[in-house]
Formats: structure tokens, C-alpha cells, sequence
């Protein structure tokens, strides 16, 4: 997977906004399940928005709080992270990921954590600072 961050540098003031793109390549987009994780300094990576590469069906957890948005062009073969509000706790190295589509859907693959997942980005940083 190749990540970038359409906005360079990935530091931004609490409350902006921020989009992050993640390119697939080499696997067929529609077998897939893509995510985004995050790792804080001294914290585990965890996956906490999911997206359906076949049908687009979305999933995360309560505490994203919808200040989140993962999109995907299937055209482009393309994974979006549209993010705002920033808060200074989402710093965080922001990883792309994709892996198999899971039998019991989306929730089940957050269920595995890093392990749901066979291909990830190279990580792009992510600091909110005043």
C-alpha cells in the first residue's frame, strides 16, 4: 500500500481538518477490507475505521465520535481519511491497511486488530500542535 497525505508535513492546529489517500496495489481492491490505524507515542496500534473494498460498507467504534470519514475510489483504487476537528490526542502515526474481507463483516476484522490485516502503508505522521 502506498500512503500519502494530500496536505504536506501532517502538522496541523486543533480543530483543522486533515485527508489522508492510500493507493492499493497488487491485490484485486474488491477482496479487501481497508482500514486506518493509528499508533500514539507509547500506545499499540489500533484499527479504528474500516471500509468494505466491494460494497463500501462502512464500520468503527463509538469513540470515533464521527469526526472521522473513511472513503474509498474504487476507479483510483484509492482509500480516503478525511479527518477534523483535530484534537491534540489524534497525534499519531496514521497507517493505511488492507487486508481479507472477513465472513462476519467489518466488526469482526476490528475484532483482530493488527492481525486482520496483510498490507500496510509506510505510516504518516500526524501532530496536533498549537
Amino acid at each position: 500500500l502506498r500512503s500519502s497525505c494530500r496536505r504536506g508535513g501532517g502538522l496541523v492546529q486543533p480543530g483543522g481538518s486533515l485527508r489522508l489517500s492510500c493507493a492499493a496495489s497488487g491485490f484485486r481492491f474488491d477482496d479487501a477490507t481497508f482500514a486506518w490505524f493509528r499508533q500514539a507515542p507509547g500506545k499499540e496500534r489500533e484499527g479504528f475505521i474500516y471500509i468494505d473494498g466491494s460494497d463500501g460498507t462502512l464500520w468503527y467504534p463509538d469513540s470515533v465520535e464521527g469526526r472521522f470519514t473513511i472513503s474509498s475510489d474504487k476507479a483510483k483504487n484509492t482509500v480516503y481519511l478525511q479527518m477534523k476537528n483535530l484534537k491534540f490526542e489524534d497525534t499519531a502515526v496514521y497507517f493505511c491497511a488492507a487486508g481479507p474481507r472477513q465472513q462476519y463483516g467489518l466488526q469482526a476484522t476490528h475484532a483482530l486488530g493488527v492481525a486482520g490485516m496483510d498490507y500496510w502503508g509506510r505510516g504518516t505522521r500526524v501532530t496536533v500542535s498549537s
